[in-house]
C-alpha cells in the first residue's frame, strides 16, 4: 500500500499455508445467495472473535486445540501480533465486511481489534511487532527465551522497549485507527490516532528520513558485536513509503490543514533524492547513515552494501512522488539508477530460475556479495557475506527478480506527463477533506491512488469460489488450512557447542533454534491469512449475489 509498490506482500505469503477443501467435490456452480454468504461470514467471524482472539487481537496461525500459536515466531498464549497479517489486518477485513454488509457484528469486531492495539500502543504512539496482554515482564521473558534463540531473526533477539516501523506494523495499525475513527467519529479513538500521527512526526529526522525503531534507546548496543542499526535511515520494507502513505491518508481524510503533515510528507520524499548515491553507483541501500547518507549495515545478513531490490523499489516510489508533486527532481536521476541495475545483473552462469540480480552490491566496486552462515544456533553460529555464490542460506535471498524493462516503461510514461497533468490528480495537491479513503482495504493492495474508489479487485470472484467457501467452513466455524511453517519449541538456552551436523543451507538450525521454517510435514490449523483471504472473496461475491 505504499505510494509506489505493493506494500503487503504478506497478504499473499506472510503465513505459509494451503487451504484444505471439504471431503468430496463442490458441485455448486452459481454464487450462493446473499443470505448464505452473510451467514458464512458471520459464523467465521464469530469463531475468530470468540475462540481465536486474545483480548481482541490475533496472531498469524494456531493449532485447532490452541496448544501452540505463531506470529513470525511462536507466541505465548497471552500474545497478539501487530505485524501483518495480524491484529490490524484482521481489523481491516472486519471493516471491509462492515462496509459490504452494514452488519454491526463486523464493526464491533473491528473495534475490538482497534482496542487491542490501543492497549498495546507505545506511550509515544507507535507499536512493537508484538503485544503481550500479560504485561512487560511476560514480554521480556519471551524475548529472553523464544526471541533470544531465534537464530535468523535478529530483530527479535533484543528487547528494546520502543516501537518499530518495520514490516508495516505501525503503519497498518495507524491506518486501522484512522478508519475506525472516521466511521462514527467516536472520541475514544481520536486520542490514540493523534498519538500515532505524532509518533510518525516525532520519529522523522530533520532531513526527512525515518529510523527503523523509535524512540531511540540510549546504550542499546547492537547484536553480535555490531553497532545498533535501528536508528539508521531505513528504506527496507518501504518504511518511508508506508509513513508517507499514512500521513497522506490522515491529511486528506481528516481534512487537516496542519502544515506539519505536508512538511513531513515533502521531507519524506526528499530523502530519496538526497540518499541516491553519485555515479558510478547511483543506487540505495537497505539503510543509510543519518549523517553521511551513505549505505549502512543492518542485521548480520544485511551487509553494508547497495541493495538492488531496494533500488528498484525506490525508483518506483520516486515515480510516484513525481505524480504527487509535479516536481521533476524525482525523475531526474532515475535513468542513472536503471542503467546501474542493468549493469549489475547476475552473470548468465549464475542465474537461478526467476532471479535476475544479486541482492547486494559492494560500495566502490560493484562486486556482488552473498550470505552464508556457520554453526548451529544463535550462541555458536554466525552469518557472513562474501563473493562465493555457493552454499547460500535459504531463508534470505542472495538473488532477486527485477523487471527493469517494466520499470523503464513506468519511468518513460511518467516522464511524458506534464507537471500540470499530474498535479490535477494528486491527492497531495487536492484540498484536504476532498478525497475519501478507499472503501475496502483488503480486497487488493490499495494505495493513496485508490482514494475516492471502492478499492475492489479488477476481476470478480468466480461463482464456484463462493460456493466452495460456503461449503468448506467446518462445523467449528473455520476454514482448515495446512500450516506449512512451524518452529522448534523453546527447550532452553542454546548450547555453545555446534550440534547435529552442518546447517549452512538448512531451513533451520539445531533443536535449540526457535526460528520458523517450512516443514515437509504440515498439519491442519487455523490461519488468519486464510480467514482474511476467504472473507475478501466472500465480500467480492456479495456484489453479484441475489
Amino acid at each position: 500500500m505504499s505510494v509506489s509498490m505493493s506494500r503487503r506482500a504478506v497478504l499473499a505469503s506472510g503465513a505459509a499455508l494451503a487451504t484444505l477443501t471439504a471431503a468430496g467435490p463442490v458441485f455448486a456452480q452459481a454464487t450462493p445467495d446473499r443470505a448464505t454468504l452473510l451467514a458464512t461470514m458471520k459464523r467465521a467471524t464469530a469463531f475468530m472473535t470468540d475462540e481465536v482472539a486474545v483480548g481482541g487481537g490475533y496472531v498469524w496461525q494456531v493449532l485447532p486445540d490452541f496448544s501452540r500459536r505463531w506470529g513470525e515466531l511462536e507466541a505465548k498464549p497471552t500474545m497478539i501480533w501487530v505485524q501483518p497479517p495480524g491484529t490490524a489486518t484482521v481489523g481491516h477485513v472486519y471493516m471491509d465486511a462492515w462496509h459490504a454488509t452494514g452488519d454491526e457484528q463486523f464493526y464491533d469486531a473491528a473495534k475490538a481489534c482497534a482496542d487491542a492495539l490501543i492497549a498495546g500502543q507505545h506511550p509515544r504512539g507507535g507499536w512493537n511487532y508484538v503485544i503481550d496482554t500479560a504485561g512487560e515482564d511476560s514480554l521480556k521473558d519471551w524475548y529472553e527465551t523464544i526471541g533470544g534463540n531465534a537464530w535468523r531473526l535478529e530483530e527479535f533477539q533484543h528487547y528494546y522497549g520502543n516501537a518499530t516501523f518495520d514490516d508495516a506494523g505501525t503503519a497498518e495499525a495507524s491506518q486501522l485507527l484512522l478508519r475506525v475513527y472516521l466511521e462514527k467519529r467516536e472520541r475514544k479513538y481520536r486520542a490514540p490516532l493523534d498519538k500515532a500521527i505524532q509518533f510518525v512526526l516525532d520519529a522523522q529526522y530533520p532531513n526527512g528520513g525515518w529510523p527503523q525503531r523509535f524512540p531511540f534507546v540510549e546504550g542499546a548496543g547492537g547484536l553480535h558485536g555490531n553497532p545498533d542499526y535501528t536508528p539508521y535511515i531505513t528504506f527496507n520494507d518501504d518504511v518511508a513509503g508506508e509513513n508517507i502513505e499514512f500521513l497522506l491518508y490522515a491529511h486528506q481524510a481528516l481534512g487537516s490543514n496542519d502544515r506539519r503533515l505536508v512538511d513531513a510528507i515533502q521531507r519524506g520524499m526528499d530523502i530519496f533524492v538526497a540518499t541516491q548515491q553519485p555515479l558510478p553507483q547511483p543506487a540505495w541501500g537497505l539503510q543509510h547513515f543519518p549523517d553521511t547518507l551513505k549505505p549502512a549495515p543492518a542485521r548480520t545478513i544485511e551487509p553494508r552494501a547497495f541493495a538492488t531490490h531496494t533500488t528498484a523499489t525506490n525508483i518506483r516510489s520516486m515515480i510516484g512522488f513525481y505524480k504527487l508533486t509535479g516536481d521533476r527532481k524525482f525523475l531526474a536521476r532515475l535513468p542513472e539508477a536503471l542503467d546501474w541495475l542493468d549493469q549489475v545483473k547476475t552473470p548468465q552462469n549464475l542465474i537461478a530460475p526467476g532471479r535476475t540480480h544479486p541482492t547486494f552490491i559492494l560500495e566502490g566496486s560493484n562486486t556482488p556479495v552473498y550470505i552464508h552462515r556457520k554453526g548451529s544456533n544463535i550462541r555458536n553460529g554466525r552469518y557472513y557475506a562474501d563473493d562465493n555464490p555457493n552454499n547460500l542460506i535459504v531463508h534470505y535471498g542472495s538473488f532477486r527478480n527485477l523487471d527493469t524493462a517494466a520499470l523503464r516503461a513506468e519511468y518513460e510514461a511518467a516522464a511524458a506527463m506534464t507537471p500540470e497533468s499530474v498535479i490535477a490528480t494528486s491527492p497531495l495537491k487536492a484540498r484536504p477533506g476532498t478525497r475519501a479513503l478507499p472503501k475496502y482495504f483488503t480486497l487488493k493492495d490499495v494505495s493513496i491512488w485508490d482514494m475516492g474508489t471502492e478499492g475492489r479487485r479488477p476481476r470478480p470472484v468466480a461463482p464456484t469460489r463462493a460456493a466452495e467457501l460456503a461449503g468448506t467452513l467446518n462445523a467449528r466455524g473455520y476454514w482448515p488450512s495446512l500450516l506449512t511453517t512451524t518452529s522448534n519449541p523453546y527447550v532452553g538456552p542454546s548450547p555453545e557447542a555446534v550440534t547435529g551436523g552442518e546447517y549452512q543451507t538448512t531451513r533451520v538450525g539445531d533443536l535449540w533454534d526457535t526460528s520458523p521454517y517450512t516443514t515437509d510435514f504440515p498439519v491442519e490449523g487455523i490461519s488468519t491469512q486464510t480467514f482474511i483471504t476467504n472473507m475478501g472473496d466472500l465480500i467480492e461475491a456479495l456484489q453479484v449475489a441475489s
